[in-house]
């Protein structure tokens, strides 16, 4: 079968999987007005996809292994399929959420199995470029959901999000039926259930999901709600660990970690893409919220970066057939360490061109970054062991992004409350530059012609919004350098990553 329609039958549901993780935040408030509910309800629109995604990803492998892998392929895209025709026809916030867990579980599947079909479809000399054909997947998707999402709302109505999945989930159903086949060693089998493992790993990263995506709007430990949840996570997922290593079928094999190019691959995957997401995130907040861009323009700063991903991606994988991974990997992670810090020298003034270049190096960064080391770590292994490596690769991955988000979100409200109490320290008419700001302030508004009564109580005002943004705008800065040292930190590891072109001849071999 050809390879390159392989490619398009596994990554096409993968696409729209990952699209749907993003794609309803923008008609959030759609939603909410729609079927009345509070923006805190309707936020588990979100929690519950991201936590049965969680859940199931570190389970494909296992999955695969007792159903058959395209048996269990078929069932996952006809069950995000149609759990999205019944999330766009949700009649109640409840049902949608129950809908979305449905979708989650369906969708999770469809990350790892891709990555890894690729891997076995392309001869090892090509793996890299079987990753830039997964990795453009992994990047469109986070872009292009937002933009789809909010034109699909704005002309049509937000149960359309949902309902576009169908056609394309019906084309997949086909092309997986007649396309994908089943290697020997994934043929269905009949192995014991390891029920202590299902559950404690469900219960496990279902709560540290949760905890991570409603932590910062529950005040985090202030809430006993998250304590709860972030004990049940601890207790959970350490007694999974203890299990896991010690039956004889366990749902993940956490075995794989005994090798040390791939144990120090999901390092340095997870605070590369905790690093990453962070970056995303806070850079179009910051044109937003301090430099008073639209939605539509932060989107222009963040899509020359998609696309220059786009185009280095098959750039980077022709490249690693004559070319070590672990340079081309230490290259982008300086890349993405330098475009960090550039961003940490922002200012109020910042034009267009200066913001829009530094995520510009973040996209060719991120495709050095990621074809090669998702090669190192996990082509190594044998064809059987392949699907197992690729579920415990994408959970690293995703929990890196989602751990990213929690972190900014609350590292910025923290820090901008630090920088507002220093800076106010100085508000005092003993500080000098404070008196020639006031001065400044009142003459401009004297100018303007307001009258002396409101001149005082309105260069108060205008001091304080500075003060609120110079205090947002450290802030800022702070995270993002603190972004460039994590990514710097991580760089020492791939010397001590293993490249060995004889384990993938022994792929080829399988």
């Amino acid at each position: 079968m050809n390879k390159w329609l392989v490619a398009f039958t596994v990554m096409l549901p993968t696409l729209i999987e990952i699209i749907d993780i993003s794609i309803v935040n923008v008609a959030l408030d759609h939603i909410r007005g729609s079927l009345s509910a509070g923006i805190d309800e309707a936020t588990w629109t979100l929690t519950s996809y991201l936590v049965s995604n969680a859940i199931i990803i570190p389970m494909t492998g296992w999955l695969s292994r007792m159903f058959g892998r395209k048996r269990y392929l078929l069932f996952s895209i006809v069950l995000f399929t149609v759990s999205s025709f019944f999330c766009g026809s949700a009649w109640s916030l409840e049902s949608l959420v129950f809908f979305r867990v449905l979708q989650g579980l369906g969708g999770g599947a469809l990350q790892p199995i891709s990555q890894a079909v690729l891997l076995e479809s392309f001869p090892p000399r090509q793996h890299g470029m079987a990753m830039a054909v997964f990795g453009i997947g992994i990047m469109v998707g986070p872009i292009l959901g937002p933009v789809l999402g909010g034109w699909i709302t704005d002309n049509w109505s937000w149960h359309w999000i949902f309902f576009i999945n169908l056609p394309i989930g019906v084309l997949s159903i086909f092309m997986t039926m007649l396309i994908i086949k089943d290697p020997p060693y994934l043929r269905r089998e009949k192995i014991s259930i390891d029920y202590w493992g299902l559950a404690l790993l469900a219960l496990g990263l279902g709560s540290l999901q949760i905890v991570l995506d409603k932590g910062e709007q529950e005040n985090w430990f202030s809430s006993p709600f998250i304590v709860w949840l972030t004990a049940i996570a601890a207790i959970s997922l350490t007694l999974f660990i203890i299990i896991e290593l010690r039956v004889q079928h366990p749902i993940v094999d956490l075995r794989a970690l005994r090798r040390r190019t791939f144990a120090l691959g999901n390092i340095v995957m997870f605070f590369g893409f905790l690093a990453f997401f962070s970056s995303i995130v806070l850079l179009p907040l910051y044109v937003q919220t301090l430099m008073g861009y639209t939605a539509f323009l932060a989107g222009l700063v963040l899509g020359p970066g998609g696309i220059a991903s786009l185009i280095m991606m098959p750039l980077v994988a022709k490249l690693l057939q004559k070319v070590n991974p672990k340079g081309i990997l230490i290259f982008g992670l300086a890349t993405n360490a330098y475009a960090t810090y550039v961003m940490s020298q922002f200012s109020l003034t910042a034009d267009f061109s200066s913001v829009v270049w530094p995520r510009i190096l973040l996209g060719i960064g991120i495709a050095c970054f990621f074809i090669p080391l998702t090669t190192l770590s996990v082509s190594g292994f044998p064809k059987e062991e392949m699907g197992n490596a690729s579920s415990l690769f994408n959970l690293v991955r995703n929990l890196g992004g989602s751990f990213g988000v929690a972190f900014v979100t609350t590292a910025l409200a923290q820090r901008t409350q630090f920088h507002h109490e220093r800076l106010a320290e100085h508000m005092t008419q003993f500080d000098r530059t404070y008196q020639l700001g006031v001065r400044r302030y009142s003459d401009a508004l004297a100018a303007q012609g307001f009258p002396s009564p409101l001149i005082e109580q309105g260069t108060l005002v205008a001091i304080y919004q500075e003060l609120i943004r110079q205090a947002t705008m450290l802030a800022f800065n702070e995270l993002f350098l603190l972004t460039s040292a994590i990514i710097c930190a991580t760089i020492p590891l791939v010397f001590f990553m293993k490249h060995s072109r004889s384990s993938q001849a022994h792929i080829d071999v399988h």
